[in-house]
């Protein structure tokens, strides 16, 4: 199975045997798809973080100092 996929050239081997654009874009969109998806969660988390942070110092900020009462 090996001994059929050689090239003479790396030229030969960027042609892909004339159908360089169907196998170079499959593999960009690959690579694209796998960035996304590695890149996604992490962007996502951050900004929920970022908004749980932003709601905890605005609670602090709403509640009333706790009242001393003299007795």
């Amino acid at each position: 199975m090996i001994d059929g996929i050689q090239f003479s050239s790396f030229g030969e081997f960027l042609s892909m045997g004339g159908y360089a654009f169907n196998v170079w874009s499959v593999y960009f969109l690959f690579a694209v798809f796998l960035a996304v998806n590695l890149l996604g969660p992490v962007r996502s988390r951050k900004r929920l973080l970022k908004e749980l942070q932003r709601r905890a110092v605005l609670s602090e900020h709403k509640q009333p100092a706790a009242s001393v009462t003299e007795d």
